[in-house]
């Protein structure tokens, strides 16, 4: 006789949920993932997927937070052993940094199937103010710069790494190149200017 399947807490659910979502993502792309292709590939019934997400959007969303917590856990777990000196922490930040970027080829998927979502871009924006912070927190010892000088800065450096992940990502760089570029671009913005 078998043993029924185990019934999961909510959060785990949600977890399960999130796993089988991304793996679609990964083998169909975003246009293959809707509520009823993750109830399919989760083995649980359609309710249970829209009780946790609502809309597809909501599903993406949900995606979308997932995949940059997980990018900006990474980065702070690797500055947690860098030594404390501005190029180190720069290299570690930038080899962190595109590990995620090309270790998570669903993201980007997800983000260009959110695209012109207001709510993504809310969300978006509440990420990058995240990371930003990280950035801040690990560079201000290694700089003279006023808080909000630095934050401008990281903010900048920010969009250069992900102009820089594209390149990667479209095989017109090398992962080195790429870490060494934006360490190059973090450590450079670290000074004091006018």
């Amino acid at each position: 006789m078998a043993t029924p399947p185990m019934r999961l807490s909510k959060e785990a659910r949600r977890e399960q949920l999130l796993d089988a979502a991304l793996r679609l993502v990964r083998e169909q792309g975003a246009d293959g993932l809707t509520l009823v292709t993750l109830a399919e590939a989760a083995g649980v019934s359609r309710p249970i997927a829209y009780g946790h997400f609502g809309t597809r959007t909501g599903l993406l969303l949900a995606l979308y937070r997932r995949l940059e917590e997980r990018h900006r856990d990474a980065v702070t777990e690797a500055l947690r052993s860098a030594e404390p000196h501005a190029g180190v922490i720069a290299h570690v930040m930038s080899a962190a940094y595109f590990a995620c970027a090309t270790d998570m080829p669903e993201f980007t998927a997800v983000s260009a199937a959110l695209k012109g979502n207001p709510e993504a871009e809310a969300l978006q924006h509440e990420l990058l103010d995240d990371y930003t912070e990280v950035m801040v927190a690990a560079m201000a010892p290694h700089s003279a710069l006023p808080a909000e000088a630095l934050r401008l800065r990281c903010i900048g450096v920010l969009g250069a790494a992900e102009a820089i992940a594209v390149e990667l990502n479209r095989g017109r760089t090398t992962a080195l190149d790429a870490v060494n570029a934006l360490a190059d671009l973090i450590v450079g913005s670290l000074a004091a200017g006018r």
